[in-house]
C-alpha cells in the first residue's frame, strides 16, 4: 500500500534494484549534512519513502512505530531536503546527503549522535539548541527513528 499513489514508479527501478530491502522491506538511510559531513541520523526507507524522496527531493522515511510515511519536518518544521542519494557497496544501507533545517533530532539536537564514549563514560557532547516543547507544539512528538 502507498501514501503516494500519483507518482510512476518506472524512472527508479534501477535504484529500486539496486537497493536490498530487508524482510520488513525497509533499508537503513544515514542522513549526513551537506558541506560539513556530519552525521545527523538514522531512519528507515520503504520503496515508497525512497520514490517519494527521490521524486520531491523533500527526504521521507518510513516510520515503523507509526506504520507509515514520515515525510522530516512535517510536524518539527525541521525538514530535510535531498542533496545526493547514495547506495553502498551491498546495496543494504543508503546516504542521504541533505540540507538540514534546524535541528534533526527529536530532541532538539542538531545531530542524534549526541552522546559518545569518554574516559570509561557516556558524556553528552552536544546541547540542546532548540526546546522540543517549541519543536512540537508540546505535545511530544511521538516519534522514534524505529
Amino acid at each position: 500500500m502507498t501514501d503516494i499513489p500519483s507518482i510512476d514508479a518506472a524512472p527508479y527501478d534501477e535504484v529500486l534494484a539496486a537497493i536490498r530491502f530487508n524482510d520488513d522491506g525497509l533499508v537503513p538511510a544515514i542522513a549526513q549534512a551537506d558541506g560539513t559531513g556530519e552525521i545527523l541520523m538514522m531512519a528507515w526507507m520503504n520503496r515508497d519513502s525512497v520514490i517519494e524522496t527521490l521524486t520531491t527531493g523533500r527526504v521521507c522515511y518510513w516510520s515503523r512505530s507509526r506504520g507509515g510515511l514520515w515525510r522530516k519536518g512535517e510536524t518539527s518544521g525541521q525538514m530535510q531536503r535531498l542533496k545526493d542519494f547514495r547506495v553502498d557497496c551491498d546495496g543494504d544501507t543508503l546516504l542521504l546527503v541533505v540540507e538540514q533545517d534546524g535541528v534533526a533530532c527529536h530532541t532538539g539536537r542538531r545531530s542524534c549522535f549526541y552522546r559518545a564514549w569518554r574516559d570509561g563514560r557516556l558524556e553528552t557532547i552536544q546541547e540542546v539548541q532548540t526546546d522540543p516543547a517549541i519543536l512540537y507544539g508540546g505535545h511530544g512528538h511521538g516519534h522514534s527513528h524505529g
